[in-house]
């Protein structure tokens, strides 16, 4: 199923808003919730989960919803059916996320690659810190061309753009623990 924005609130995620999001997310964080706590035959994962986009559709207040907030009201709705051990489980996971880095690049300017790499780090670490998992990256071919100053696609330019592939190709290969993986599409 695919939420669209209108009835939903937008997720925020850090800096950054999903307006449009499906619910396997949600299905995914009560499942491994529920399998930490020994309860990985839990049968109302579907029932929580069409609980938790009544509320979005018909009674959140607000247009832009944290998604910390989101999360602390699903577990005090699992603690209110008595499902406290599954409440106490729950992690935070966010819907997939596209990332731009072209932003990064322009706030780090040109001939600053390492602060590029940094600020890219920092907002990645920050995503995850709040439950980011599915990463689609864009405009890095873009963010190349403000990084190196240019107009137009030189060697220069095609070198930073490997490195800058290798850069998110390494983070997707840093470890979570075993049962979160980081999944990762680059547009090139």
């Amino acid at each position: 199923m695919i939420c669209l924005v209108g009835k939903l609130p937008v997720l925020e995620i850090g800096r950054h808003q999903v307006a449009t999001y499906g619910t396997e997310w949600i299905d995914q964080a009560l499942a491994r919730a529920a399998e930490k706590s020994n309860r990985a035959d839990f049968p109302f994962i579907d029932d929580i989960r069409d609980g938790v986009l009544h509320y979005l559709e018909h009674k959140c207040p607000w247009r832009l919803l944290p998604i910390e907030d989101l999360f602390e009201r699903i577990k005090r709705m699992l603690c209110r059916i008595g499902c406290e051990a599954i409440a106490d489980h729950l992690e935070l996971l966010a819907p997939p996320l596209t990332v731009s880095v072209a932003r990064a690049a322009k706030d780090a300017g040109n001939g600053f690659e390492l602060l590029f790499f940094q600020m890219l780090q920092e907002e990645i670490d920050d995503l995850r810190s709040r439950g980011a998992e599915d990463f689609h990256f864009t405009d890095i071919r873009e963010s190349t061309l403000v990084l190196r100053g240019s107009r137009s696609w030189t060697i220069r330019c095609k070198r930073l753009h490997q490195e800058i592939l290798a850069f998110l190709q390494n983070f997707a290969q840093q470890p979570l623990e075993a049962a979160r993986k980081i999944h990762l599409t680059i547009d090139l």
